[in-house]
């Protein structure tokens, strides 16, 4: 982390499992100095596990929150919490905290992308939207942010906002319908522009101080996003494939797919506001046109 100094009561700890999704790894971020609440355990790697034990020290554990049900957030949950005996703490399930348009979609047979969803991830203790944790020295509120998945926090602790996949300096977050839904996703920002000035602790990469101006960023770069979709449409009706290389142009090929699911996101919405046409149906092997 080599953006910013981090305060006394923040510890980070990066994950083993670097990619191009990942960057170098999830962060694991202890907060407090005594008793201690752990934000995304990380993927389940014993590597990591040993990490975490070995940063925790004889310090005790609280509470461990997942920003959301991700295996490279969350999969290293249970284990923790048997070996430091605090309970889990999250949005809910997956599946939790999606909108009625992504519930009608998945009813209706849309598949997710497969980007390692945790179907068993169910957490001890439901932290809703605007609760408050605390601990000795320590008080942080949860924030749903749904969007990159429906289940998704942020966490307030001071002038810093944990934004898990949310919001990163990197990096554009992965939408992924039917977690993931690109509607959802830029209420969630609008939401999140009411903080104020933070500093971003995201899940993978550096600290972001200029957090509001990079969320503002993130909610421009989607309505670009979508404008770049419905003008690569007046030319006449277009695949995702197709869509991807116009928009992307020479894209990484390990990251096509990605970039795929994020234009169907987009579609997606469009779709729902009645703008353009799919035929068969709203899907990754559709073919898509304006309305007129």
């Amino acid at each position: 982390m080599t953006r910013w100094d981090m305060p006394d009561d923040i510890a980070c700890i990066v994950a083993p499992n670097p990619s191009p999704m990942t960057l170098r790894g999830t962060n694991s971020y202890l907060v407090g100095t005594t008793s201690l609440c752990v934000i995304d355990p990380g993927p389940d790697d014993p590597a990591h596990l040993d990490a975490l034990l070995r940063a925790i020290g004889p310090r005790r554990i609280s509470h461990i929150v997942v920003t959301h049900g991700h295996l490279d957030h969350s999969g290293l949950a249970r284990q923790l919490s048997m070996r430091v005996r605090a309970p889990v703490l999250g949005f809910g399930p997956s599946g939790a905290g999606r909108s009625a348009a992504m519930r009608r979609r998945a009813a209706g047979g849309l598949a997710d992308g497969g980007e390692g969803i945790d179907r068993a991830f169910h957490p001890d203790v439901i932290l809703a939207d605007g609760m408050e944790l605390e601990g000795q020295g320590w008080s942080l509120r949860a924030i749903h942010t749904p969007g990159h998945m429906g289940n998704h926090l942020c966490l307030r602790l001071r002038d810093m906002l944990f934004t898990g996949d949310h919001a990163m300096g990197w990096a554009s977050s992965l939408v992924s319908p039917p977690e993931g839904d690109v509607a959802a996703y830029m209420s969630s920002c609008i939401r999140l522009l009411a903080e104020g000035e933070v500093t971003l602790l995201p899940g993978h990469g550096d600290p972001v101080p200029d957090g509001a101006a990079r969320i503002a960023a993130l909610l421009r770069h989607r309505q670009e996003r979508e404008r770049q979709i419905r003008s690569a449409l007046e030319d006449g009706p277009r695949d995702i494939a197709s869509l991807v290389t116009t928009l992307y142009g020479a894209i990484a090929p390990d990251l096509r797919r990605s970039a795929g699911r994020n234009v169907l996101a987009h579609l997606i919405d469009l779709d729902e506001r009645g703008l353009v046409l799919a035929s068969p149906g709203p899907a990754e092997a559709a073919t898509y046109a304006l309305r007129r």
